[in-house]
């Protein structure tokens, strides 16, 4: 009768594979620059499905065995015997496993990580969202018994340090520990996320902590997606309690690089999106699905629908700068007009969204920031905010308005190149943060003023308002006829179902989050001659107006390439064409005229809302500017009074509540001073 086959046996039958002896003689020949040996699970499976199932029901015993073989068949060279990492009796080498089965037993959700899995080799997919610093771990203690001075060496194998159970010399109980003389290994934690484009609606991303060990360590960073193949273990409680801790020992890190558009599409549904795609009102469709209980406001749901699909991805300049492919949205606007409501459905819709509140958002906690807690045992820890969490997909900001003015300066790296760099406590490093902002904003006094130009009603410095794509301001305005349309709208909401039509989506949500990820990963258009020709025509003659004033910046040119990018992608064509071009300088021309039309000249200026004063207003500084220094020099004392130039501004067409606020601006930025009451004078060397 045949001897039956033991699990060393087939251990040692796969490890002679040509392939596996080919990365073994390449461990021995590069130790300790490589330690690991990594094993496809499918490989393993298919060699012999009863060691595969082995693996993952007892992963210590199983893969223990496998290190112990690779160690036997390990030559290591010999220069490198005498290297102070190496240590001839425990060689620090690993077998790690990659690519289990996207099935129930192996690969799970972080919230599916349950007790049944202590123990087990599990393999789970999330976001980095905290990394502490590396630190060092016994790996095997060194213990002198205090009784007889013996000396014992302990393999460490849990997070608590181990002391042996009794002396062979005295059999006494009684031990010092010598660290000096024990040797150590690296040690990281992580804190891993649920990715958002697996949540549905409201549902909050569970986490977990994860344990890195020796070459594991320092392989991704806070807002990289990973999955975590490893073993469930426990951590006790610190008192008297029931109740343990589970964390994830792991056994093998991979960076993810694939982005949240890929969710997962039947070919069934796939023919269903391509048909959408060829529907001639598939621009209409997409918009009356966008927040179809919210009556009107179609030129922001239409660029809600641009923003979804985003520009086209990856492309760099050959300098190697990277283009920005997300668009940027900015909903301004009365209180009560729905815009968190708008905001509360795209984070339904968009396949991977986060949502978040001005008013309850720090800046650290938007960005990133480095922070001590018990987390790193005392020491640093990078974390990832709200705007790395949810790379490649759509940050919702409400009450963008109510942030702290140094809150919103750390989002000015993050909106336009993208990344974010901190910068503390020694830590420099940088975050990428390829993420979508749609905000939405009150005016400054909570309801705009008919009588006040709109820029100066924004609370938002100019700096960050000009990286937004398109502003939409949003006017609660006394319509008669216009209020009982929007009634009629709501009131049918709270009809039955039949009354009910008007207020569905055209498209039904899952199938449109479907046809929005299929879009972003497989369609990027080129953008045509004619295309171009167009947006060309449309950019430069808005900036072909008066020489003293900007109508439009590079800044507006490229979202326009974004946003008519966006436009075919809806239509999953592979190439932008002029109706695209067209739909994007439409949209455009809307917002310049919302927010950018200066009455007074009858032009666009972009400078009303993305620079501190626009044309208008610089020329009534510069006039204030004459008139004070006119004054001045009548004067013997080189000072005007405050009733001369308030007279004299009247006389030259000023309007007193302006000439007092320019006043004041002059005063405050140094350009003049008040040597007695009510008098002014030019700083020197300033006139």
């Amino acid at each position: 009768m045949p001897k039956k086959e033991t699990q060393t046996d087939m251990i040692e039958a796969f490890l002679e594979k040509k392939d596996k002896i080919k990365e073994i003689n390449r461990i021995g020949e590069l130790y300790p620059e490589k330690k690991s040996l990594f094993i496809d699970y499918e490989e393993l499976e298919r060699f012999n499905t009863e060691l595969a199932d082995d693996i993952v029901q007892d992963p210590d015993q199983i893969i223990k065995k496998f290190t112990a073989t690779l160690k036997n068949k390990v030559a290591i060279n010999p220069q490198l015997i005498d290297d102070p990492h190496f240590h001839e009796d425990d060689p620090r080498m690993y077998v790690r496993l990659y690519n289990l089965p996207r099935q129930d037993k192996y690969t799970i959700l972080v919230r599916d990580i349950t007790s049944d899995y202590v123990g087990k080799l599990i393999s789970v997919e999330g976001v980095i969202n905290k990394q502490s610093d590396v630190l060092p771990k016994v790996r095997v203690g060194r213990f002198v018994c205090n009784k007889c001075d013996s000396i014992i060496d302990e393999p460490q194998e849990t997070r608590f340090l181990k002391p042996p159970l009794y002396c062979k010399g005295c059999k006494k109980r009684d031990f010092r520990f010598i660290p000096n003389e024990s040797k150590w290994t690296d040690i990281q934690k992580l804190e891993i996320q649920e990715p958002l484009e697996m949540l549905k609606g409201g549902e909050q991303a569970r986490r977990i902590e994860i344990w890195a060990e020796d070459d594991l360590t320092d392989i991704g960073k806070p807002g990289d997606k990973v999955v975590i193949t490893g073993t469930v273990r426990l951590l006790p409680p610190k008192q008297n309690s029931s109740i343990y801790f589970k964390y994830v020992e792991a056994n093998n890190i991979e960076r993810v690089e694939k982005e949240f558009e890929e969710v997962d599409i039947g070919d069934e549904e796939i023919k269903e999106i391509r048909k959408l795609a060829k529907d001639p009102k598939i621009y209409d469709r997409i918009i009356h699905s966008i927040a179809p209980g919210i009556y009107g406001y179609n030129e922001v749901k239409e660029a809600i629908a641009l923003q979804l699909f985003g520009g086209r991805r990856h492309k760099r300049l050959p300098d190697g700068t990277k283009l920005r492919a997300d668009i940027h949205l900015l909903l301004i606007g009365d209180p009560g007009v729905a815009k968190s409501r708008m905001l509360q459905y795209v984070n339904q819709i968009a396949p991977k969204s986060i949502y978040v509140t001005g008013k309850g958002t720090t800046g650290a906690g938007l960005t990133a920031t480095a922070e001590k807690d018990e987390f790193a045992e005392g020491g640093w820890t990078l974390k990832a905010g709200a705007l790395v969490l949810a790379g490649g997909g759509i940050a919702c900001i409400d009450e963008f308005d109510k942030m702290n003015k140094e809150d919103r300066s750390s989002m000015h790296e993050a909106m336009e190149q993208q990344t974010i760099s901190v910068a503390k406590a020694g830590i420099v490093t940088k975050f990428l943060a390829n993420t979508a902002i749609l905000a939405a904003a009150n005016p400054k006094f909570s309801r705009f003023d008919a009588y006040k130009p709109l820029a100066e009603q924004f609370d938002i410095p100019p700096t960050l308002i000009s990286r937004f794509d398109l502003i939409f301001p949003i006017r609660d305005i006394l319509d008669k006829e216009r209020d009982t349309e929007v009634a009629d709208h709501m009131l049918k909401m709270h009809q039955t179902d039949e009354e009910q039509e008007d207020v569905k989506p055209d498209i039904d949500i899952d199938l449109l989050r479907k046809y929005v990820s299929y879009a972003r990963k497989n369609i990027n258009p080129i953008i045509t001659k004619d295309a171009v020709e167009k947006i060309r025509d449309f950019y430069v003659g808005l900036r072909s107006g008066s020489s003293d004033t900007v109508q439009a910046t590079p800044r507006q040119l490229e979202a326009l390439v974004r946003l008519s990018e966006s436009s075919a992608k809806i239509r999953l064509s592979d190439k932008v064409t002029v109706s695209d071009a067209e739909r994007a300088i439409r949209l455009t021309s809307f917002v310049l005229q919302e927010i950018a039309y200066d009455a007074a000249t009858g032009m666009f200026d972009i400078d009303r809302v993305a620079a501190e004063h626009s044309k208008t207003a610089r020329d009534k500084i510069r006039l204030m500017e004459d008139i004070v220094k006119s004054l001045a020099a009548e004067n013997h004392e080189n000072m005007a009074s405050h009733d001369e130039i308030m007279e004299a501004a009247t006389e030259r067409g000023l309007d007193k509540y302006d000439a007092e606020k320019i006043l004041s601006e002059l005063k405050n930025k140094g350009v003049i001073y008040e040597p007695r009451h009510s008098r002014y004078m030019f700083v020197e060397g300033r006139k």
